[in-house]
């Protein structure tokens, strides 16, 4: 067996080296230093970077263009303390530059940041962290990617920090956070309203600031104005301004004031706390613009509420309003005007202010530069003016009708605007020079516009306007009747009625109405009246002044004209529809094929012929009139008709080329000379009657004979007045029938040439449809001693000239079958 031998031991061989000095004065190598492995060379090249990137702008931009970001943004994440506390000195003080933080935007640096705002980390990280996220916290992505990453909870909890730069930094990130709604409603949520309060006692001015300034943004929300109440919010504001030290910060406080004012719970602490005469002081004493700025705008919010308005026309606010309406600053000549409106919804500040000369400044301030104030102005002037006659008579005085007329031009200012001339155009005097300055023109654009609260003014400022007949002629001139219709179908209540109201307006002048009805007026107020909300008393009374401005449309639709209801040349017959879109009209009938249907009975003694061819037609009627004539037989009619065609076969091929050279003239009604017949006749036998029952007996008589006499009731089913209609019809190639040229008609048609007759001689009477072809005329008689109307029903038919009383058996028997 050999003996073992024993090994020597070797000696271990170790790659460290003895620490190392590199002082290097190129940039560059520093960059390449943070790729070390080692903490001590992280540490230092991360200390040298920052020092050098403080320097400027210049040094930031240098180190970027180095690749110096990348290794940064991951050495924040480090295990070693030092590393991560040095690299995030070094990325916060890059990230303040521009070209460096639009980098860091492509980067997903964020969450880690955010990462680091743990209570646990060094104060150092958080102050350069915060750094950097108030940089980044400027654009919207970054203030999205912020609050996505939850790093508004880490950012509330560093209110506390006792380092004032960590406060500093952090409140500048949240305010720009808040800036969006989702952080402004979440930061009560996270418990934020508190911390921010308590750093209104910092000893740093700038820190005070920003918490302000974030209260200010943050108290626009109804529910955190709620929690900065509960946490005694109202209370510590009043003590900030009414410390003197604090007068820097009295702007911004008064500002969160003003927000906090809008509930009621706040104007019940205002009076308990004296601060109603806080803001007064301010107003009436400092000179300092923004201060009177926002503390009239306390004052406005106050205001609000009817138990304030009375405390401050007390305090004689009205005063020191009317004041800073000429004071320097147009924020402070806004802000009072807010003031002057909110005061005139009490009706004694209202009367002051016209004895204060306020209205006069106020409409000067209209021809200010700055759209704000002339928006405010105009508000002023619109509750000024509402409903107060006088104060309507001194803006026309101070010349303001013209200059509010001017600002319809400004769509932001239509809506206080037209407010106010549509409460002076309730005066007559007034309505006319606001028609002078040319309203009319000016308020067409706004009726196209989409914003309910600029078209519910401007429709009753049109309403108002089209009581005068040259502002209708205006309206229809300006192409403003569509979009008035078009409003029509507006869904909002007000909007809808006012357009009613000024449909009944304009529907005063026939042409205007006319237009209206043409371009679908009638159809969308049957639509309204129909439904169960949208109809009013307003779409009633429209429905029903269209429809008096189209007798043909509303006799078609109602079945009834009232005795003030004349018939004119154009009025037809197209018998009983449901809705307004089943009446054709008269141009649209003419074009139909011959048909089945029921003739449609026209009314038109307008001549639209030579004198000799009217003269002709007019002899030819006379002898139509004639016994014989009506009596013809149906073979003698289309004898007669065939005579007619063989002598216009002669004349074919003239009439052709004569078609060749003239000009298709436009479509007319046909001219009824026997009509015209028949009222000359009513003029000379009827009218020189005396007694109103002989005359209308008389004109019964004659509506008979000239449709065929007295029929009985037992030989009704004899009278053939269908086969004459027919033969009509086919004479005349055409479905409308001249009423004069009827020789046998029943009840709907005597009555309606009754009803046309009247209207023509100046007699009194309606015109009212049946059933089954039953149609009545009815009258009013004075009769009896005192004298009392009596209603009468008169009879065409069977007893030509009778009247029968109405609701009698009689009566009713002749009204239905």
């Amino acid at each position: 067996m050999e003996k073992k031998v024993k090994k020597e031991t070797e000696t271990p061989c170790t790659d460290t080296f003895d620490p190392l000095r590199i002082e290097s004065k190129k940039l560059a190598t520093v960059v390449l230093l943070l790729s070390s492995p080692e903490e001590d060379v992280l540490v230092t090249a991360c200390k040298a970077i920052y020092t050098f990137a403080d320097k400027g702008d210049e040094s930031k931009v240098a180190l970027l263009g180095l690749g110096a970001l990348e290794p940064l943004c991951q050495l924040i994440s480090h295990k070693d303390k030092r590393v991560r506390r040095n690299a995030f000195m070094a990325l916060g003080i890059m990230a303040t530059n521009v070209d460096v933080k639009n980098v860091l935007k492509k980067v997903d640096v964020i969450p880690s940041i955010i990462d680091k705002l743990s209570l646990e980390e060094d104060t150092v990280v958080h102050e350069f962290a915060t750094l950097c996220l108030a940089s980044l916290s400027v654009d919207f992505t970054g203030k999205v990617k912020i609050f996505d990453n939850g790093g508004l909870l880490p950012l509330i909890q560093l209110l506390s920090s006792p380092d004032p730069d960590v406060k500093k930094n952090t409140l500048e990130t949240i305010f720009n956070l808040v800036q969006d709604y989702p952080s402004r409603q979440a930061i009560h949520e996270l418990g934020g309203i508190p911390p921010l309060l308590e750093l209104l006692k910092s000893d740093f001015p700038i820190i005070q600031q920003l918490a302000l300034k974030t209260l200010e943004n943050i108290t626009t929300d109804r529910d955190t104005r709620a929690t900065f109440i509960d946490e005694q919010g109202f209370e510590k504001l009043m003590d900030v301004l009414n410390i003197k030290s604090f007068s820097d910060l009295y702007a911004v406080a008064l500002e969160v004031v003003a927000n906090t004012l809008g509930d009621s719970e706040s104007l019940q602490l205002i009076h308990q706390g004296g601060g109603l005469a806080r803001l007064m002081q301010f107003v009436l004493t400092s000179t300092i613009p923004e201060i009177q700025s926002n503390a009239t705008k306390c004052i406005a919010r106050v205001a609000q509420s009817p138990e304030n308005r009375k405390l401050l026309h007390e305090q004689d606010v009205e005063k020191a309003l009317v004041k800073l309406l000429s004071a320097e600053g147009d924020s402070v000549k806004t802000a009072a005007c807010c003031a002057v409106a909110a005061m005139s919804l009490h009706l004694p500040s209202k009367n002051s202010f016209r004895d204060l000369g306020t209205v006069r400044a106020v409409v000067q301030l209209l021809s200010s530069e700055s759209l704000a104030l002339r928006e405010a102005a105009a508000q002023a002037l619109s509750n000024l003016t509402h409903s107060n006659r006088l104060n309507a008579f001194a803006v026309y005085e101070a010349g303001g009708d013209e200059i509010l007329v001017q600002q319809l031009q400004h769509s932001s200012m239509v809506a206080h605007t037209a407010a106010t001339l549509a409460n002076m155009a309730q005066q007559e005097v007034l309505r006319c020079s606001i028609l002078s300055h040319g309203a009319i023109q000016a308020l067409v654009e706004s009726l196209k516009s989409m914003d309910t609260y600029t078209l519910v003014p401007a429709t009753q400022c049109i309403a108002l306007l089209a009581s005068n007949a040259e502002a209708r002629t205006e309206l229809r001139d300006a192409d403003g009747l569509l979009p008035l219709v078009n409003l029509l179908h507006s869904k909002h209540k007000e909007v809808c009625r006012n357009a009613c109201w000024a449909v009944i307006a304009c529907a005063a002048d026939v042409p205007t109405a006319v237009e209206m009805c043409k371009l679908g007026a009638l159809e969308l107020l049957q639509e309204i009246n129909q439904s169960a909300n949208r109809g009013s008393r307003f779409s009633e009374l429209a429905m029903v002044r269209l429809l008096d401005s189209n007798l043909s449309i509303k006799y078609s639709l109602i079945g009834y004209l009232s005795s003030t209801d004349i018939t004119t040349d154009g009025f037809y017959d197209a018998g009983q529809v449901r809705t307004v879109k089943e009446v054709p009209t008269l141009e649209e009938l003419s074009k139909q094929p011959v048909n089945q249907r029921r003739p449609i009975i026209t009314v038109n003694i307008a001549s639209q012929m030579d004198p000799s061819e009217e003269i002709e037609d007019s002899s030819t009627a006379v002898d139509s009139r004639s016994s014989s004539a009506c009596s013809k037989t149906p073979s003698e009619w289309t004898g007669k008709k065939a005579r007619k065609l063989k002598k216009g076969d002669n004349h074919e091929n003239d009439s052709k080329a004569q078609q060749q050279h003239t000009t298709e003239k436009p479509w007319t009604v046909t001219y009824d000379a026997s009509l015209q017949v028949l009222v000359t006749k009513a003029t000379n036998s009827i009218l020189p009657l005396n007694e109103e029952s002989e005359q209308y007996a008389a004109l019964a008589r004659l509506v008979s004979d000239a449709m065929g006499g007295v029929v009985k009731m037992e030989k009704l089913h004899e009278f053939h007045w269908e086969l004459h209609l027919s033969e009509l019809k086919f004479e005349l190639q055409s479905n409308l029938v001249p009423i004069g040229r009827i020789c046998k008609g029943i009840y709907y048609h005597r009555a309606m040439l009754f009803k046309c007759l009247a209207d023509r001689i100046g007699v009194s009477c309606t015109l009212v449809r049946g059933k089954y072809n039953r149609a009545w005329n009815e009258v009013l008689l004075f009769q009896g001693t005192p004298p009392q109307p009596w209603r009468y029903i008169v009879d065409l038919m069977h007893q030509p000239g009778k009247l029968l009383k109405a609701n009698t058996p009689a009566a009713v028997q002749y009204q239905t079958i």
